[in-house]
């Protein structure tokens, strides 16, 4: 057993690690006292506040700008222009997203903001900006993209075997395409910043940002500072889920500048409305592909090209892309695939990092695929999959071996046995013969999900623990805090390292004059990350005490174990409280504080040919849901959830069980509800989010909760190599939701014959739902057979009506808005 993942030998009573314990700030959020960066405002003397002046065109050059009026506004102190910037005027790593721009690139755009006293000032301020620009055609649609060959950034590939080959040995052959949505972040805490400056022009950020150490570049850089004389702190975030990761830099950036040039506070909050105009979302893709079958059912060949919809700039679009093309083989062995991925270039906000990274969006074209080909092979769907999981030795597409396989089988096992399905499988197909109208399915997939991120150089991350000399202890790491419970966990770490009850250790807020050049939370790597930080920086702090307490027991440093807050010797009962030991140092002149540094080994990633090993280890999961369907509607109820998870041996279970939970929840609303639109028409409102309030952009609610849910952590499955032998868990609960979407898909083909293949939109929407039941309910008037023919056509289009007089039902470009453009062609 590895040193970092081995936990103490005095047993799991005595240590903090492996208990379920609350969220370290869960009572704080829910007595509604827990300060978030907008809190501080009220706390803040003379502060300004600063409002984006948007433009509401999607593509147009500025021809006039003029800021004049807005100084006519009682209130108003300043607007900040791309002319105020001493830097470099832009708020992205990749250097093609301007902070004040004289191009509009998409609907809402903001070129300019004014700081006013008070922020109805500076909405009116705002408001009386003239701005004046020359409308140019924009790109709306993924697919307007790809057919005037739209891209930016690179175009990978990733490939092993010979496809054609594969294809062409194949017994059944199968092309389609997919188109699916993107994802609003819709945190509860929206984009933030407060800056002001200090009397040694020291600039001070709070930033609502899961990445603090490169706000503090971006903002280092449109001022034309040093990072040294930037400081960022993240208190806490309402929410994040990557939206902030790259997103929050540029607000920031304006709140500092403001300071700058007035000298005074100036704080930057979106409302809702700005906040959904003006952020990126997960990106939607466009999927073609080919798949070939042997007569067992077992995948030969895949040829595929995913096209991601990235928005007007790439943001994170590139590492997004690369990590679909690393999970679209998810737990299923493909011996010849050839995956290509470009990014197409629209007029729409820059799509950015959404839990899972581009995971679900390659791990979704492949569960697609598989539902909806198994009934055209003659297999259920659960028996297609099984059939078709890694086993032991065999690799992913880009190289990497796939270590512990038979926990893909494990998890899927657990679930089969803990939810019945045998004996509820029965008992849904006795209800669907006795109901006409309504139908009843389960759907059973599994996840295998890469943990670390896709550039080796961010898979590192570092901490500062002090120990004072009354015995508390504070750290500080890299990590931010938006819910997930990391902090939780870092205190659990450092409480089990040092051998102190839980009550000792506080955490102080994340920034970055504690922990420097620090790695964004994000890629499911926080805990792995920052709590091998945190553990080296403890332990280092232990062997000076364990030198210190061996001395005043009288035995060898080696045989001092720290329990509970006491020194003990091995064989001895009486120990010296943690409190004297610490004290006793202080007198001896020994370092009572430590810095720690982690970065996870055995990483190697070559970005130009899509080889080698990014990941540290792969997480596992399972979940089968059931869901229940009415024929006349296509509204649908989740009537359970069962789901075994792989978080090897866990760090705190209720937080662990807590984020399972919450990122299924997540995932089922990309897939079931969550229906971005925008006005694709040729208007003046093209290229405008339609769906930009809660009023309009459906999320997933208490109503959504199935009645049964149940979550069980996979046993013995101690992770070696990773701090106290635990797993990440952020992100591979999300794509446990494909059951929902894959039940949802079985449940519309029971409306058909025996081996109708049902093509289901996603988002799955009553409506999409509906589309594919009334489809295969067609197929069962027209005798569809076992082994029916799918023709190209629309996810969920009717043919043309036999009736040459029958109005038209739904015309393409209207459907579009309904549901993914998607077909299924048999060879």
């Amino acid at each position: 057993m590895s040193h970092l993942s081995q936990r103490p030998e005095s047993g799991p009573d005595s240590y903090e690690v492996g208990k379920a314990i609350p969220h370290e700030a869960a009572a704080l959020h829910v007595t509604g006292r827990a300060l978030y960066t907008d809190d501080l405002v009220a706390r803040t003397k003379d502060c300004l506040h600063a409002y984006p002046v948007q433009v509401f065109v999607a593509k147009a050059k500025v021809t006039k700008l003029d800021t004049a009026p807005a100084y006519q506004v009682p209130g108003v102190v300043r607007v900040l222009t791309a002319e105020d910037v001493p830097g470099v005027n832009d708020a992205g790593v990749k250097h093609d997203e301007p902070l004040f721009p004289s191009e509009i690139r998409f609907f809402g755009h903001a070129v300019c903001y004014v700081l006013a006293e008070s922020l109805e000032a500076a909405r009116l301020g705002a408001a009386a900006v003239v701005v004046e620009v020359e409308p140019e055609p924009a790109l709306i649609e993924v697919t307007d993209a790809i057919a005037a060959r739209e891209f930016q950034g690179a175009q990978p590939t990733v490939e092993r075997g010979d496809v054609e080959a594969g294809l062409n040995e194949a017994a059944h052959v199968f092309s389609g395409v997919f188109e699916f949505a993107g994802q609003e972040h819709f945190y509860l805490e929206t984009h933030c910043a407060l800056a002001h400056v200090d009397e040694a022009g020291q600039i001070f950020v709070q930033s609502s940002t899961q990445h603090p150490s490169e706000t503090q570049e971006i903002v280092a850089h449109v001022l034309g500072k040093h990072s040294h004389e930037i400081t960022v702190q993240c208190l806490r975030m309402g929410g994040g889920f990557g939206g902030k990761e790259m997103q929050p830099h540029g607000f920031a950036a304006v709140a500092a500048l403001g300071a700058v040039i007035t000298g005074r506070p100036v704080r930057l909050r979106l409302n809702r409305t700005q906040d959904l105009t003006m952020s990126g979302k997960r990106h939607g893709f466009h999927a073609e592909w080919r798949v070939g079958f042997d007569d067992a059912g077992l995948i030969t060949g895949l040829e595929a090209t995913l096209t991601a919809d990235g928005g007007w700039s790439l943001d994170l679009s590139e590492p997004v892309l690369a990590r679909a093309l690393c999970h679209i083989d998810n737990a299923y062995w493909i011996p010849n695939i050839r995956v290509n991925g470009r990014i197409a270039k629209t007029n729409k906000t820059s799509n950015t990092a959404f839990r899972g990274f581009g995971g679900p969006q390659g791990m979704i074209v492949i569960e697609d695929i598989l539902g909806r080909c198994a009934p055209l092979l003659g297999l259920e769907a659960d028996e297609l999959r099984r059939r078709n999981f890694y086993s032991e030795g065999q690799s992913t597409p880009y190289g990497q071996p796939v270590r512990h396989p038979d926990r893909i089988r494990a998890v899927w096992e657990g679930v089969h046995d803990a939810a019945e399905l045998d004996r509820r499988r029965a008992e849904i197909a006795e209800f669907n013969a006795a109901h006409p109208h309504r139908k009843r399915a389960i759907g059973v997939t599994p996840v295998k999900f890469g943990i670390s991120f896709n550039l080796t150089a961010f898979n590192q991350a570092g901490a500062l623990v002090h120990v004072y000399k009354d015995g508390s202890v504070l750290i500080n790491h890299g990590g931010t805090e938006m819910g997930q419970g990391l902090h939780t966990k870092m205190i659990q770490v450092a409480a089990t390292t040092l051998g102190v009850p839980l009550e000792k250790v506080r955490l102080a807020p994340t920034r970055t004059d504690k922990v420097p050049n620090t790695s964004a939370t994000a890629a499911s790597s926080g805990a792995d990350l920052n709590g091998g930080a945190v553990k080296n920086a403890c332990e280092q702090i232990r062997i000076r005490l364990e030198q210190v307490a061996g001395a005043a027991l009288g035995v060898s440093a080696a045989d001092v174990r720290f329990v509970d807050g006491t020194a003990y010797a091995l064989g001895r009962e009486a120990g010296i409280a943690w409190e004297e030991v610490v004290k006793t140092a202080y007198f001896q002149r020994v370092q009572l504080f430590a810095a720690g540094y982690y970065r996870t080994e055995g990483l190697h990633w070559d970005s130009t040919t899509m080889t080698g090993s990014p990941f540290k280890y792969f997480a596992y999961g399972c979940a089968a849901t059931e869901v229940e369907v009415d024929g006349f509607t296509g509204a649908y109820t989740t009537r359970r959830v069962d789901i075994v998870h792989d978080v090897g041996d866990s760090l705190s279970p209720l937080i662990d069980i807590g984020q399972i939970e919450g990122g299924f929840v997540q995932g089922a609303g990309w897939l079931t509800l969550e229906d971005l639109r925008w006005d694709s028409g040729d208007g003046p409102n093209r290229g405008r989010l339609s769906t930009q309030a809660a009023s309009t952009y459906k999320l997933p609610s208490f109503s959504e909760l199935p009645p049964e849910f149940n979550v069980i952590l996979l046993e013995r499955a101690h992770e070696e190599g990773a701090v106290y032998g635990s797993k990440a868990v952020g992100e591979p609960p999300l794509m446990l939701a494909f059951s929902v979407r894959e039940a949802l898909r079985e449940a519309a083909a029971a409306f058909g014959p025996p081996g109708t293949s049902v093509d289901l939109g996603s988002p799955a929407t009553p409506e999409a739902v509906w589309w594919a039941l009334t489809e295969a309910a067609r197929g069962h008037e027209q005798g569809q057979g076992e082994h029916g023919h799918v023709t190209d056509g629309l996810n969920g289009s009717h043919p043309e009506p036999s009736d040459p007089d029958a109005p038209e039902r739904h015309p393409e470009s209207e459907f579009r808005q309904y549901t993914g453009l998607s077909s299924l062609t048999r060879t």
